[in-house]
């Protein structure tokens, strides 16, 4: 849900003035006609008021059916996998982006996502293109169980070419004491189940663009055999939202800590998550690197240690849990359209190091 333009300088000259400087109210005001809709689909029963409101209100009594609640909170971006969207004049993917960067963050705790709101920075507004990105972040929101309960789009001439834009979110959860999730749960002797990544998700595209795009120059309606589609495809698929099924996974008992795979990639992650007395191996025979980051590899000469550094290779989430609740979760998962498998093993010792071991397939 995005509020009226802003640029931080107030209306007080009049839309003649503004717009002489580069400032379209009348382009804000279409653009949230446009996204009316799809911010309406994004309610969640808590949700007070509509469109236009200085804040986006709450209903707070909500949180009564906790015994000791805990909110969580937390903000992202999609990085540089904005330029492939503008790129390709495509912006109704890019939604899903951010809201999966955001609420898959506060999942790993056990905290369910509420609220989010959005913040969109463009060169110039145009109606019909905010209205897209508004879509795919109200979209994403249904598929993460949260409302889109507030945002702002402000218009940056000079600052910001006229196509350009960026976008950021922020989302607010909330998960009982009791189940909070974290490192003080792993024990020795807990399983690594991992979670198929959708692709690149919205990390690492600062490489893959240098190396696909610059170096190698390849076109963005590039066919790409081992691909099986153009090269634009494969680099807008959409973050995937893991919220609803992480939080069922946690529901279903045995998960002791979940990880979001994002940057730094799947072993700086993990160790996020790993007590000192513990440490983890994953064994990477245990899935095939998907086409997309095999080709980063080979066409850049990125090594593999360069690719897991920087890229999620195939695991966008993990979960450390009890090995007698693995067949359950992998089920429970594969209901969700999530592929899952036993990736590693923790152990005593270790420092909170986690060891990738073997070569993928």
């Amino acid at each position: 849900m995005t509020e009226p333009l802003s640029d931080n300088a107030g209306h007080s000259a009049g839309e003649g003035a503004y717009a002489a400087a580069g400032v379209s109210i009348d382009a804000a005001d279409r653009a949230i006609d446009l996204m009316k809709g799809w911010v309406e689909k994004a309610r969640r029963p808590e949700m007070i008021g509509g469109l236009g409101g200085f804040a986006g209100l709450f209903d707070a009594s909500a949180l009564t059916k906790y015994a000791h609640p805990l909110l969580a909170t937390s903000t992202d971006g999609v990085g540089t996998k904005v330029a492939i969207a503008q790129q390709m004049d495509v912006h109704d993917t890019i939604g899903f982006d951010l809201v999966g960067m955001v609420v898959d963050d506060l999942v790993v705790c056990g905290a369910e996502p509420l609220f989010m709101t959005d913040y969109i920075a463009t060169g110039r507004v145009v109606p019909e293109r905010i209205a897209a990105i508004v879509k795919g972040i109200a979209e994403a929101c249904v598929v993460a169980g949260c409302a889109l309960i507030g945002g702002e789009t402000a218009e940056h001439p000079g600052l910001l070419d006229p196509d350009e834009y960026d976008v950021a979110g922020a989302a607010t959860g909330v998960v009982e004491a009791d189940n909070l999730l974290g490192p003080g749960r792993v024990r020795p002797g807990d399983v690594v189940l991992a979670m198929g990544s959708s692709g690149l998700h919205s990390n690492g595209y600062s490489l893959v663009r240098h190396v696909l795009l610059n170096t190698a120059g390849w076109a963005l309606d590039k066919d790409v055999d081992v691909l099986g589609r153009t090269l634009g495809e494969e680099l807008l698929e959409p973050t995937r939202i893991y919220a609803k099924a992480c939080l069922d996974l946690a529901a279903a008992g045995g998960v002791h800590a979940m990880s979001h795979v994002t940057g730094g990639g799947l072993a700086a992650n993990l160790e996020r998550v790993m007590p000192v007395e513990v440490g983890a191996t994953i064994d990477r025979t245990t899935w095939s690197l998907p086409p997309v980051f095999s080709l980063v590899g080979e066409v850049g000469n990125v090594s593999r240690e360069d690719l897991e550094a920087t890229l999620n290779c195939g695991v966008g989430m993990v979960a450390m849990m009890t090995p007698d609740s693995v067949d359950a979760a992998v089920e429970l998962l594969a209901g969700h359209g999530i592929a899952a498998w036993v990736a590693g093993e923790v152990s005593e010792g270790g420092e909170g190091r986690v060891t990738l071991t073997g070569e993928h397939h």
